[in-house]
């Protein structure tokens, strides 16, 4: 049942992803996109956390950790530039 579970929830964020990655290529403006790339961020850790669940090792979630942290400063600093023009001030 778990499988089931699990091959179920690979397509759902898969398919998610997929949604992302048009709109990061059609969206009108930058912000957008922006949040498009966020989207994916999160959709990845998901799908990090469950490819965890499936092999059963707690490697995947040190990495899905990892990964939010850098997608969380990268984002806020993507956002930063966007507004101000810099980054460092």
């Amino acid at each position: 049942m778990i499988g089931l579970a699990l091959g179920f929830a690979y397509g759902c964020f898969g398919l998610a992803m997929l949604c992302c990655l048009y709109r990061v290529v059609r969206a009108p403006g930058l912000p957008d996109r922006l949040l498009a790339l966020d989207t994916m961020t999160v959709n990845a850790i998901a799908l990090l956390a469950l490819f965890g669940i499936d092999r059963g090792t707690g490697l995947y979630f040190e990495a899905a950790l990892l990964f939010a942290m850098v997608g969380f400063v990268s984002t806020v600093a993507y956002a930063k530039f966007i507004l101000r023009g810099d980054i460092i001030e």
